[in-house]
């Protein structure tokens, strides 16, 4: 498959339409990456980081947006997320995301690299996949919903109802509405303020790299320190000047951090 390629995959009954990217060098026998977005993210708001950080690597990337985003099916606008959402990402969409593309996660186990709600989203994968997940980097995951976050994401409503923010994501997002909504609606929801995956991600066993910027405005350094006392393993990296995206505040520092990472567990 070819950049900007699109997928069918059947989740709960329904078909869906996958955008996907391939980035990085390499054939089936190179190690994977497996890219999974922020919130209001998409294939095209990575911009070229997956591309550097494989070519760094030396692996192939594979780069997707979710179901609600970019240019796969968009949520209906009827449609409300549970506060299961993101484990419906891990557990359901991702899995059939890799089957619909050939991947073989018992033969070949794909790592993991996921921002924000991304990062849950690895989490979470990597906490019920076991031995079929080489290893998982996540940027600013959420563990738990924090004062913090529900105040950014109430401003982030605001700035959408108020500034150019629609126009912005509508550059990434075929329906950016679907894309918006979805997320904020869901993380301002009621129901979502006891939302945690603290005792779920202590059954993690595979590589586990947290990073996170000491400036993040949707998320205080709790987040990863509340992983590293659940999993042992894990391996923190807080980055000083540094916002909610290291990605992109940050990108040098993330992509040798990640090359040292993944040279240190490569099978």
């Amino acid at each position: 498959m070819t950049a900007g390629d699109t997928v069918r995959v059947g989740v709960g009954g329904r078909a869906l339409d996958i955008e996907i990217r391939w980035v990085g060098e390499g054939g089936a026998e190179a190690p994977l990456l497996v890219f999974l977005h922020e919130g209001l993210g998409s294939v095209s708001m990575w911009r070229e980081f997956p591309r550097e950080l494989c070519e760094a690597a030396g692996c192939r990337g594979l780069v997707y947006s979710r179901p609600g985003y970019g240019q796969s099916t968009p949520r209906a606008p009827e449609e409300i997320w549970n506060p299961d959402f993101m484990h419906r990402q891990a557990l359901d969409v991702l899995p059939a995301v890799l089957r619909a593309v050939g991947v073989d996660v018992q033969r070949r186990p794909p790592w993991l690299f996921g921002h924000s709600d991304g990062g849950s989203i690895a989490l979470l994968h990597a906490a019920h996949a076991g031995a079929r997940v080489a290893g998982a980097i996540v940027l600013a995951p959420h563990i738990l919903v924090e004062e913090l976050s529900v105040s950014s994401i109430e401003k982030a409503r605001q700035a959408y109802l108020e500034t150019d923010l629609r126009q912005r994501l509508a550059r990434h997002h075929a329906d950016p509405d679907s894309a918006f909504w979805g997320w904020n609606r869901i993380w301002l929801d009621p129901r979502f303020r006891d939302w945690s995956i603290e005792r779920e991600i202590a059954t993690i066993a595979c590589p586990l790299l947290a990073v996170q910027g000491v400036d993040d405005e949707y998320g205080t350094l709790e987040q990863i320190r509340g992983i590293a006392r659940r999993v042992p393993r894990a391996e923190l990296l807080e980055l000083a000047d540094c916002g909610h995206s290291p990605h992109r505040d940050q990108a040098r520092a993330v992509i040798e951090a990640c090359v040292a990472f993944m040279t240190r567990h490569a099978r």
